[in-house]
């Protein structure tokens, strides 16, 4: 994250735009993460002390939703539908594919599993770049993460 002075100055902001009030706590984590990527451990306090609330009770928002990150995410991430309706129509390898093409790219891609895209007609779904894409087969997902491999290196 950015400098403590800019951080607290950011989130101190952030809040007042929320009235401080502990019943915006959603809404200002998700401004955090969509801001910085991700809520640090300083962010939390910051937010804890503008809504006066325990740093213990940010966090326990942050860690039982899992939308919200507490590490930067890698440059690039490919959310892949773990639900029923994608898993019936390959979903498990696309999984698979996505896992390892996210391990030969050398840290560039993330993969994460979700659990509904909102895409189960055109399922197995993915979602990279804020883009939802249905129908998605191994080779297609791999083609996706190399190709964010090689942005990346080149």
């Amino acid at each position: 994250m950015s400098d403590r002075r800019e951080l607290s100055s950011t989130l101190a902001s952030i809040c007042a735009r929320h009235g401080n009030e502990a019943s915006a706590l959603l809404p200002i984590l998700h401004e955090t993460q969509h801001l910085y990527g991700y809520v640090s451990r300083q962010a939390e306090a910051e937010i804890a002390a503008n809504l006066n609330l325990s740093r213990a009770e940010v966090n326990g928002v942050v860690s039982f939703y899992t939308d919200f990150r507490t590490e930067p995410p890698a440059r690039h991430v490919v959310k892949v539908c773990r639900a029923e309706a994608c898993q019936a129509s390959g979903g498990r390898a696309v999984w698979e594919a996505a896992v390892a093409g996210a391990a030969r790219s050398g840290g560039a891609v993330e993969v994460e599993a979700v659990y509904c895209l909102g895409n189960c007609a055109c399922g197995p779904s993915a979602m990279s770049e804020d883009r939802v894409l249905g129908r998605v087969d191994s080779a297609r997902v791999s083609a996706l993460i190399d190709e964010f491999g090689r942005e990346d290196h080149a």
